[in-house]
């Protein structure tokens, strides 16, 4: 018989009912420190006492009233936003896969509206993920998460990570947009190199192609900048952001330029909830909070602690691990297991983590963990890891 709740994820034998910061906690009081966070999603750690401060006198106030009104906590946010971004506008969305709906449709009616209606291609790159829904699997085009749900939405060209001479051949007069991860999370926590990105962002400026950035898992301070483009000094025309935008309450948001966003006009998108008074209370807490650059420093000097020390786990492993990838918080250990037989020994040292593609272990924690809480972790991988040898031995 099937279950309640549709079968649809391999969930472990683990049901969490309160959190603290880096912690969660099941119902036997048993404690296990997260280095995944939500999937990047608790940017500032479960219950954060400003996030549920801000949750909870906005919940005293107005809960919905749908866009048919302004909403002053979407604007408050939507202007902080365009504050410290490349943006002019915003558009307010529940997840990650809305927002990339959006910017498919908002790439394309850009070039119809420019008189150049055939201009809808969209090329994407091996190892992406934008998410579940149609487009989204059609943007990826792995057969993982296609196979069985054609026909697939058509327009998108999928080129191999990284190749930019590929990526040159592949532009035409047909070209919509490049569609790109500045870190692929899903795809195994691999960074395009400041360079790539510089140069995909100056071949698009030669073909007017538009540029695509899906921040969703990058984003929001996660490798030490507010987000991740900045790193090498480009800015995109169109840009995707959820997960630690909403500090763990549901909240996406796609972001463009005035030029770009011009063509999206009263009836051409909306969303029921999204831009709720809920979430942007939340969202705008997140944003005070994440823009400061004190936070955004402490950031990064943990990042380089926590590498440091991921770095002599892997010396001290070389049968489980082959290096450490990634950027900030949004670290990978590359293992030469399968990385869910890494989880799961994990699970064993009460220690939380993600697997992802090319057999890599993902280690997202909160952006506001402790350096003991760090130096905790990584004894625990050790631990997992010396069981692991252990056990294939």
């Amino acid at each position: 018989m099937i279950a309640s709740v549709l079968p649809t994820y391999n969930r472990a034998p683990l049901t969490f009912i309160r959190g603290h910061g880096s912690w969660l906690e099941t119902e036997d009081g048993t404690r296990y420190l997260d280095l995944g966070a939500g999937i990047a999603v608790n940017s500032l750690g479960h219950a954060n006492p400003d996030l549920v401060a801000a949750l909870t006198e906005q919940a005293g106030k107005l809960w919905h009233v749908s866009n048919l009104y302004h909403i002053a906590q979407q604007e408050k946010l939507a202007d902080l936003l365009v504050e410290h971004t490349f943006a002019d506008s915003v558009f307010f969305t529940n997840s990650g896969t809305e927002a990339a709906e959006l910017a498919v449709k908002m790439a394309r009616k850009y070039w119809f509206d420019q008189g150049d209606p055939e201009r809808v291609e969209i090329i994407t790159f091996e190892g992406a993920f934008h998410g579940r829904s149609s487009a989204a699997i059609a943007a990826a085009g792995s057969e993982k998460m296609t196979k069985g749900f054609g026909p697939l939405l058509p327009g998108f060209t999928h080129l191999k990570w990284g190749d930019l001479e590929a990526l040159r051949t592949a532009l035409t007069n047909r070209t919509a947009a490049v569609w790109v991860e500045p870190v692929q999370g899903e795809g195994g926590i691999r960074a395009l190199p400041d360079q790539c990105l510089k140069g995909l962002r100056a071949l698009c400026d030669e073909t007017g192609a538009l540029l695509i950035l899906d921040e969703v898992q990058c984003g929001m301070g996660r490798t030490g900048r507010l987000f991740a483009h900045e790193w090498a000094g480009i800015a995109p025309d169109i840009m995707m952001v959820a997960k630690g935008i909403g500090g763990g309450f549901p909240l996406g948001a796609v972001l463009a330029t005035e030029r770009v966003a011009a063509c999206m006009t009263v009836g051409s998108h909306g969303s029921t909830y999204g831009g709720n008074p809920l979430a942007c209370a939340v969202g705008t807490r997140v944003m005070e909070i994440v823009t400061d650059p004190a936070f955004l420093a402490e950031v990064s000097r943990k990042s380089a602690l926590m590498r440091q020390k991921l770095e002599g786990l892997v010396a001290a492993h070389p049968d489980v691990f082959e290096a450490v990838r990634g950027m900030g918080l949004m670290l990978g250990l590359k293992c030469k297991c399968a990385p869910v037989d890494m989880v799961n020994a994990a699970y064993t040292q009460h220690l939380l983590t993600v697997p992802a593609a090319d057999n890599v272990l993902r280690l997202l924690p909160a952006l506001t963990i402790s350096d003991a809480e760090i130096s905790d972790a990584i004894a625990r991988l050790d631990r997992a890891a010396t069981d692991l040898a252990r056990n294939v031995a």
